[in-house]
């Protein structure tokens, strides 16, 4: 008998114990189920890595942070399943997985029956895996400001509108305007930097921002940093990141299929992956793990 271990983050903006009653039926069709749940930050990684010891593949019902943890605790030992439970869920959405939690279910209990998955690439900062983004300066920055809001009565994290609208406050106070900040090494210098696993770089609710449209799950790392930001450049700047076009602006240095790359900065700097805080940084080595998860979609 399959054996599948079920991680849920009771405490992720879309968990609901019904949704995880009809996960619980759905993932059944496809083996043994024992479901674990998370009481504290980190606690993904523990379970993960316990998991991987015995589990045949491992299921994550949570958003986008819970994934990080579960991966990063688990090594790339046993292949995973994301079920979207977060405010986001950037990473399933991008792999085309079901918004609807049971369908996203079934989908993967499918997935285990026939043997179909999909390996992909992990980047790493640091030494930190992330599994489709990371960001380096006013990104980081943006992140640490939503987590700064603090969480619901009930543990739930602020919806993305307000995480939208945290980066458009955080515009206004710097009047659009950025300067040179940290240096690619060679590359050139630039105000902050966008890293991408894989497209699109997350969502504002339906709307995908795309930062690098040619990054692929498969390939290796694509990075994004515009050489400063003026009002008067910002607009151009925008729709270039929106629609993944910006590689191509003479104003924005850009790196596609990367193995590895180092970032030094003037000062630290925020930086965050996968919309997790991981702090201030005087510098930041970036590198592809090809070939580092198989994924059950």
């Amino acid at each position: 008998m399959t054996r599948v271990a079920l991680i849920v983050n009771p405490y992720s903006t879309g968990v609901t114990w019904p949704r995880v009653e009809q996960i619980e039926a759905a993932l059944a069709a496809a083996g043994d189920v024992v479901r674990q749940q998370t009481e504290r930050p980190g606690h993904a990684s523990d379970l993960a890595g316990a998991a991987a010891e015995s589990a045949d593949a491992i299921v994550v019902y949570s958003g986008d942070g819970t994934y990080n943890e579960a991966v990063n605790g688990a090594g790339g030992r046993v292949p995973f399943g994301f079920i979207p439970g977060g405010g986001a869920s950037v990473f399933p959405r991008a792999l085309g997985i079901s918004r609807d939690p049971a369908r996203a279910a079934t989908e993967i209990a499918n997935a285990i029956a026939e043997g179909r998955s999909r390996s992909i690439a992990l980047g790493s900062v640091n030494g930190r895996r992330f599994l489709f983004s990371a960001g380096l300066g006013f990104d980081g920055e943006a992140v640490r400001r939503v987590e700064g809001r603090g969480r619901s009565a009930d543990g739930r994290r602020v919806s993305n509108l307000a995480y939208g609208w945290t980066i458009a406050q955080t515009l206004l106070e710097r009047r659009l305007r950025m300067e040179s900040q940290l240096e690619i090494e060679g590359y050139g210098r630039a105000a902050f930097v966008f890293v991408a696993n894989g497209h699109p770089y997350t969502y504002a609710g339906p709307v995908p921002f795309e930062i690098a449209r040619d990054a692929r799950f498969e390939r290796g790392l694509d990075f994004v940093a515009p050489r400063e930001v003026t009002p008067l450049a910002f607009p151009r700047l925008f729709v270039g990141m929106l629609r993944g076009t910006a590689a191509g602006d003479s104003a924005v240095l850009s790196g596609h299929d990367l193995d590895a790359f180092t970032v030094r900065c003037d000062k630290p700097l925020p930086l965050q992956a996968d919309g997790e805080d991981l702090g201030d940084v005087t510098g930041a080595s970036f590198a592809a793990e090809r070939d580092a998860l198989t994924v059950l979609a």
